[in-house]
């Protein structure tokens, strides 16, 4: 996965503690100061676990109106907001057949509330459990659901995995693009609060604070009107513990060309403002790079050392540099 030549970011989308769409999660990132933290009950126990949900949105969304959203889980609804805030205008030539889409959502936890729910109603008594809350249960329900809503029949693909996953996504649409499988591709990270993932979180990262929400990154091989160019994404790097997570950040560091100051994204910082939310974390670091890139700034580069699985880094450029880079190569070998 080193080199991503003709792969350009067309659109960006967030669904994060700060609000509902990228002005808000850019506005917190530059401002760079943690979010409020709320309380979330945990059965059984007095003390409560630390959380940061995502707030109401200001207008309900009209997607919600959809049958297929109307009782959906948070994170299916949280990746239809991110991919269509994504997507803007091009929505429309989907919906039509003109433009065939591929869809990837990466998750770790994926439709963790209504998976609870259905357990705990199974548990009670099985002869009265929902059918209903079943088929969120499924970790490709938000792709299915996105898919559905945008009329798209093409690739959908769901990766689960750690914050690294999303990265994964990234590089997995830049092959569909490059292999001409699907004319556009929005890959997208998301993530619901339980009180059992932040359960879990807790045992493992006492002071990490559990988040929600859904960043997503629309790609097309197009380069008119781009908002930047995805220039390079790293090989992944296992690790098992402590040791070897820093050796392989080291690894995927050493893949990734030095930055200006300003220019490095880390997802520790996504961790920081926003909270853990795994994939949506990193989604929010990639929407944020490509923001920096759109507005003038410095190539962009991303480090995502996920949470217990993978190291795995990215670059993004002003639409056309490495376009130019490549030409002014082709005429040096060519004299």
């Amino acid at each position: 996965m080193n080199g991503a030549p003709g792969i350009f970011v067309h659109g960006t989308g967030a669904v994060s503690p700060a609000g509902w769409g990228v002005e808000k999660l850019c506005g917190a990132w530059r401002e760079n100061h943690p979010l409020p933290v709320q309380e979330l009950a945990r059965p059984g126990w007095d003390s409560k676990l630390k959380v940061r949900h995502v707030p109401p949105p200001a207008t309900r969304p009209e997607f919600l109106a959809h049958p297929r959203l109307r009782r959906s889980t948070a994170v299916a609804q949280y990746t239809v907001a991110a991919a269509l805030e994504a997507i803007g205008a091009d929505a429309a030539e989907i919906r039509s057949g003109q433009l065939q889409l591929g869809v990837v959502v990466c998750v770790l936890s994926g439709g963790v509330t209504y998976s609870r729910r259905f357990y705990e109603e199974v548990l009670r008594d099985p002869s009265t459990a929902s059918p209903l809350l079943f088929p969120e249960t499924v970790f490709n329900s938000p792709a299915s659901h996105l898919a559905s809503f945008i009329n798209s029949d093409a690739l959908n693909y769901t990766l689960v995995g750690d914050g690294g996953a999303f990265l994964q996504g990234l590089a997995l649409a830049a092959d569909w693009l490059a292999d001409e499988r699907v004319n556009a591709c929005v890959v997208v990270g998301a993530e619901e609060n339980d009180w059992i993932v932040s359960d879990a979180l807790d045992l493992f990262a006492h002071e990490t604070v559990h988040a929600a929400g859904a960043g997503a990154i629309y790609l097309k091989t197009a380069a008119s009107g781009a908002a930047a160019e995805l220039g390079r994404i790293t090989d992944a790097f296992s690790f098992t513990g402590r040791q070897n997570r820093a050796e392989a950040v080291r690894q995927m560091r050493a893949q990734l060309p030095a930055c200006a100051p300003g220019g490095l994204f880390s997802i520790e910082q996504a961790r920081a403002i926003f909270g853990e939310a795994f994939t949506a974390s990193a989604a929010w670091t990639c929407v944020a790079a490509c923001e920096a890139v759109r507005r003038g700034k410095a190539p962009s580069v991303v480090s995502v050392p996920g949470r217990h699985q993978q190291a795995i880094g990215a670059q993004f450029v002003k639409a056309n540099d490495l376009a130019c880079a490549r030409r002014d190569k082709s005429a040096a070998c060519a004299a």
